[in-house]
C-alpha cells in the first residue's frame, strides 16, 4: 500500500507567490477563476481541484487524471499540453521540473492504461516575423515556458469549467490563455502582449495540430502515422479538418476491425478575427510549408493562421478560437459550435460579456451544469481538505461515460454508420460495475436509460455487450460486466430501455462462448482476436462436474472464473425481475454458486486456479490486478457460503484481519474495494468501521498524489463517496448497501428523479460526531430501528432520514458477540467484559443464527415482490 499521507505537495506552497488577491483563493490555497468566471456562487464547485490523482510514482499508482475543462459526460474534454499522450501518459502533468505548455488539446483519452483517439491541439505562438517558416509545429520545440518558472506557474488557474495561464513567449513578450468548453465544443481565448521595453515586431499566430504522429502502445519508440485531412476557409474565418487517430485501434475485435477502420473524429475551429489575405494562412505536413496551399491530405498536418500587428504596432492582440468537434463529419462539428457555443452577436453600447459566444457565458454554463450536481450536495463537519477530496471525486465520477451522440445522432464504429439516438463510450466496466455504477443510478438517474440503450445498440450493431469500449470494444480486462449493470439497473426499476433486447444480450452473454474459444488465450491485450467476452465458456467452465475457466487455456483463469460467476448472479437477477422460467432462474444461480468454489483450495483455504484436467494450477497463476489474498475474498453474491468455507463467522473475521495487517490488500485496484465491508457480513460491524477510514486515509487526500490508483472512469471515487456516506454496494446487482460509518456529522443529498419534472427527493444521513467518532451505535432510517448492517436501494432513492448514532468505543450493533469477546477480550473500549463465556456463547448463537437467516432470505424477500421498487415483468 503506499501511503499518501507520507509526502503529500503543498498547493499553497506552489502557488503562494502568484500575485492574487487574497479573495480568489481556496482556504487550502489554490487560486480561483476571476469573478466573472465564478458564476452561478458555488461553494462546492469551487472546492472541486482537478490536480487530485494526476501524478504518482508511476502510471499503476496514479489516479490519472487530469485537470481538464467540460461538463459531465462530456464527449470532448480540453487541457493544456506538458506532455504527448498515449497509453500510460497523460497530457498534463503536475510534477514537471521545468513545465511548459505545448496546446490545448482536444482529449478523449479516458484512462490513463486506454489510447487517446482522434487528437487535437490549438497552439498559439508568436513569430519574429511574418515569415510562416518561422512557425514551430515539432512538439518540443513549440513549448512555452510558465511566467514565473515552476514557482508561480503563470498564476494558472485550474477549475471544471475554466482554465487560465500565463505563458512566456520566446520572445519577450507573453500569452494569456484561457479555456472552457462545452460537451463538443471547446473554446479559447488568447491575450497576446509584446514585450513593452523593445522596438521589435512580433507576429502572433495560432497552429492547429490536426493529425499527429501517435504513439501505439505504451512505448514511445512505437509511432505510427495517422491520416487526415486540413482545409482553410478564409471567407469563413474557419480551419477544419479530420484524423483517424485511435490508439486502441491494434486490439479491435476481428469482427468490427474492417468497420472501425472507416472511423474519423472532425473538428471545425472557427476564429473571431478575420484571417485576412491568404499570405496568414497555410498548411505545414512534415514540418514542411506547402507554399501556396490552404487544404491538405495525408499524416502530420497542421495548419496556421498569423495575425501581423497594426502598422501602429499595438501592444496587446486578443483571438477567441471556438473548436467544434464530431465523430459525425465536418459539417457537423461546424453545426455543433452553433448550438453550444454560437457566434456572439455584439451591439453597440451593449456589455456582451455573458452574451451568448463569449467565453465567460461558455465558462458560466459548464460551471453551471456542474453546479447544479455538486449544489446538490451539503455536508457539515467537514474540513476544506476533506470537501476537496470529496466533490472532486463527485467530478470525475460524473466525467464517465462520455457522451458520443450529437443531436440525437450517433456514429457507430461497430458498423460504420449514422444512427438515430444517444450513444456513449468510455465504460471502464469491469471497474465501475463496482460501485461507480450506482452512484450513477443514484446522483445522474436521468442519464441511465440512455446508457443503458447505448449498451444495447452496441449489442445490435456488433453482436455482443461492451467489456470495455473505448469508440468501440476493446477486449480490455476480464468478465461481462455489462450483465451486472443491466441487472442492476432493472434491480433498481430503471425504465425507458428495451427490457426484452436486455435479456437477449445479457443471455448471450451467460450462454454463447466467444469465437475459437477452445484455442485462443485472450491474454491482456491481445491483437487479431474476436469478442472475448466469457473466454474459457464452452471449454470448462460450463461443462458438467468442471465449471472453472482453464488455466493452461486461457489468461487470468481464476479471476474469469469468479468474475463470471457473479455475471451468472448479474443474469439470474435479471431473469428472476423480467419472469424467466425456473429452469433458466435455477441453472444460473446454481452455476454462480459452485463455480466460485471449484477454486478453492481446502488445504491452504485460498482460491487457487485449474488446469482443464482439474489440477492445481499454482497460487500465483490466473489473477487479475490482484492475488490469492484478494480474490479467495471475491465471491460478493455468496458471501455466506464463503464464510462456511473458512469455518465460520469468527475464522473468516481473522483471516480478513490477517489480508489487511499483512498488507495484502491493495486498495490501488477495485477487486480489494469491498473487502473491509465484508466484516460487517461476518458480525464485525466494528471492523469495517476501522478499516474503512484507515483506507480512506491513506489512499485519498487533497493533492495531486492524493489517489494511490487509478481513478478508472470514477470507481476510485465512488469508493470514497458511498464510504463517506456510512455504506457501499458490496454485491452491487443486488441492491443493497452493507453499513460502515460516515465521515461527517451530516450529509444532505438532494437526489434528482429520472424525470426532470418530478421534485428531487432529500435524503439526510446524520452522525453527529462522526469527524471523530468511528463507530456506530444505532441505526435508524426513518425512525425505525435497523438491526443488520444492510439498507436496501428503496431505503436511500426515495428519500428522508439516516442517523446514525456514533460512538468513540465499540457497541454492540452489528457485532458477534462470540468475535468482540474474541478478538477484543478485557479491551477498556470493550463493552462486553461483563459477560462471562457461557453468556457470550449464548448471545453469540442467537446472533449468527438471526443474521444467517436474514442474509438467505433478504434477496429471495425481495425478488418476491418485498420491495415496492421491484418489478416482476
Amino acid at each position: 500500500m503506499w501511503p499518501l499521507r507520507l509526502a503529500p505537495v503543498s498547493i499553497a506552497l506552489l502557488f503562494a507567490s502568484a500575485s492574487v488577491l487574497a479573495q480568489d483563493r481556496t482556504p487550502t490555497g489554490r487560486l480561483l477563476p476571476p469573478p466573472q468566471f465564478r458564476l452561478p456562487p458555488s461553494n462546492a464547485v469551487d472546492h472541486v481541484n482537478l490536480l487530485i490523482g494526476n501524478v504518482g510514482p508511476d502510471p499503476d499508482l496514479s489516479g490519472g487524471m487530469i485537470p481538464s475543462t467540460g461538463p459531465p459526460f462530456a464527449m470532448t474534454r480540453w487541457v493544456a499540453q506538458t506532455h504527448v499522450n498515449y497509453i500510460s501518459h497523460l497530457p498534463y502533468n503536475f510534477s514537471e521540473v521545468n513545465p511548459t505548455i505545448h496546446g490545448f488539446q482536444a482529449t478523449r483519452q479516458p484512462a490513463i492504461w486506454m489510447g487517446e483517439t482522434a487528437s487535437l491541439a490549438v497552439v498559439p505562438g508568436v513569430a519574429a516575423s511574418r515569415d510562416p517558416k518561422t512557425i514551430k509545429t515539432d512538439f518540443a520545440q513549440r513549448g512555452l515556458k510558465f511566467m514565473g518558472g515552476s514557482e508561480k506557474r503563470g498564476g494558472e488557474v485550474i477549475s471544471s469549467g475554466y482554465y487560465r495561464v500565463e505563458l512566456e513567449d520566446g520572445s519577450g513578450g507573453t500569452i494569456l490563455a484561457e479555456q472552457s468548453s462545452t460537451s463538443r465544443v471547446g473554446h479559447l481565448r488568447f491575450t497576446f502582449s509584446s514585450a513593452s521595453n523593445t522596438s521589435t515586431t512580433t507576429t502572433p499566430y495560432i497552429l492547429i495540430d490536426a493529425v499527429r504522429q501517435s504513439i501505439r502502445r505504451d512505448d514511445p519508440s512505437v509511432v505510427t502515422f495517422p491520416v487526415g485531412n486540413v482545409s482553410i476557409s478564409p471567407s469563413t474565418n474557419e480551419i477544419c479538418g479530420s484524423s483517424n487517430e485511435r490508439q486502441d485501434s491494434i486490439i479491435t475485435p476481428n469482427s468490427i476491425k474492417e468497420a472501425a477502420s472507416h472511423f474519423k473524429g472532425y473538428f471545425c475551429a472557427r476564429f473571431d478575427v478575420p484571417f485576412g489575405d491568404h499570405a496568414n494562412v497555410g498548411v505545414i505536413m512534415n514540418e514542411t510549408l506547402l507554399e501556396g496551399e490552404t487544404s491538405a491530405s495525408g499524416s502530420l498536418l497542421n495548419a496556421f493562421v498569423m495575425f501581423p500587428r497594426s502598422a501602429q504596432g499595438e501592444k496587446e492582440f486578443v483571438v477567441n478560437v471556438r473548436v467544434g468537434t464530431s465523430f459525425i463529419s465536418e459539417e457537423q462539428a461546424r453545426r455543433n459550435i452553433d448550438l453550444e457555443i454560437p457566434d456572439l452577436e455584439s451591439s453597440s453600447g451593449q456589455n456582451t460579456e455573458f452574451s451568448p459566444g463569449s467565453l465567460e457565458a461558455t465558462a458560466k454554463a459548464t460551471r453551471t451544469a456542474w453546479a447544479e450536481k455538486l449544489d446538490r450536495i451539503q455536508i457539515k463537519g467537514a474540513s476544506d481538505e476533506d470537501l476537496e477530496v470529496f466533490y472532486t471525486g463527485v467530478v470525475h465520477a460524473l466525467q464517465y461515460p462520455n457522451e458520443q451522440y450529437e443531436e440525437d445522432h450517433y456514429y457507430s464504429g461497430y458498423d460504420n454508420r449514422i444512427h438515430q439516438g444517444q450513444s456513449y463510450t468510455g465504460y471502464s466496466i469491469w471497474d465501475t460495475y463496482r460501485a461507480a455504477w450506482a452512484w450513477t443510478i443514484l446522483f445522474a438517474p436521468e442519464r441511465v436509460p440512455a446508457m443503458v440503450t447505448s449498451m444495447l445498440n452496441d449489442f445490435k450493431e456488433g453482436g455482443w455487450l461492451p467489456m470495455w469500449k473505448n469508440i468501440v470494444e476493446t477486449n480490455i480486462m476480464v468478465g461481462t460486466h455489462a450483465d451486472s449493470l443491466i441487472g442492476e439497473a432493472l434491480r433498481k426499476n430503471v425504465t425507458g430501455f428495451d427490457r426484452n433486447l436486455a435479456w437477449e444480450a445479457v443471455w448471450k452473454d451467460a450462454t454463447v462462448p466467444p469465437a475459437g474459444d477452445a484455442d485462443t488465450t485472450y491474454s491482456d491485450r491481445q491483437e487479431n482476436v474476436d469478442f472475448e467476452v466469457r473466454a474459457g465458456l464452452s471449454t470448462v467452465y460450463n461443462v458438467p462436474n468442471k465449471g472453472w475457466v482453464a488455466d493452461d487455456i486461457h489468461s487470468e483463469s481464476a479471476s474469469r472464473t469468479l468474475d463470471y460467476a457473479y455475471d451468472d448472479y448479474a443474469v439470474y437477477i435479471a431473469a428472476k425481475i423480467l419472469g424467466k422460467p425456473e429452469n433458466i432462474t435455477s441453472f444460473l444461480l446454481d452455476r454462480s454458486r459452485r463455480a466460485p468454489f471449484t477454486l478453492y483450495n481446502n488445504n491452504t483455504s485460498f482460491m487457487e486456479a485449474r488446469n482443464a484436467d482439474g489440477s492445481l494450477a499454482g497460487p500465483d497463476s490466473g489473477w487479475t490486478e490482484g492475488d490469492k489474498w484478494i480474490y479467495t475474498f471475491d465471491v460478493v453474491h455468496d458471501v455466506p457460503q464463503l464464510i462456511q468455507h473458512r469455518s465460520g463467522n469468527l475464522s473468516f473475521v481473522k483471516s480478513l484481519d490477517e489480508h489487511f495487517d499483512g498488507g495484502h490488500n491493495q486498495h490501488t485496484n477495485e477487486p480489494s474495494h469491498h473487502i473491509p465491508y465484508l466484516y460487517s457480513l461476518a458480525g464485525a460491524a466494528f471492523r469495517t468501521q476501522e478499516r474503512v477510514r484507515s483506507i480512506a486515509a491513506e489512499n485519498y487526500n487533497n493533492t495531486p498524489i492524493g489517489l494511490s490508483g487509478n481513478e478508472d472512469c470514477g470507481q476510485m471515487s465512488a469508493w470514497y463517496i458511498f464510504s463517506a456516506m456510512g455504506f457501499y454496494p458490496v454485491n452491487p446487482v443486488s441492491g443493497e448497501y452493507v453499513v460502515g460509518a460516515p465521515f461527517y456529522d451530516e450529509m444532505i443529498i438532494d437526489l434528482p428523479q429520472p424525470d426532470a419534472m418530478v421534485q428531487s427527493k432529500r435524503l439526510t444521513i446524520k452522525a453527529e460526531g462522526a469527524t471523530n467518532k468511528k463507530y456506530v451505535k444505532s441505526l435508524t432510517v426513518n425512525g425505525k430501528a435497523v438491526l443488520q448492517p444492510i439498507l436496501l436501494h428503496e431505503q436511500l432513492v426515495g428519500g428522508g432520514e439516516i442517523v446514525f448514532e456514533m460512538s468513540d468505543d465499540v457497541q454492540e450493533w452489528g457485532n458477534d458477540p462470540e468475535i468482540l469477546h474474541s478478538l477484543l477480550h478485557r479491551s477498556k473500549k470493550m463493552h462486553y467484559n461483563i459477560y462471562n463465556d457461557g453468556v457470550v456463547e449464548y448471545l453469540a448463537s442467537i446472533y449468527r443464527t438471526a443474521a444467517m437467516v436474514y442474509l438467505n432470505q433478504r434477496l429471495e424477500q425481495t425478488l418476491r415482490g418485498g420491495t415496492q421498487a421491484v418489478t416482476i415483468a
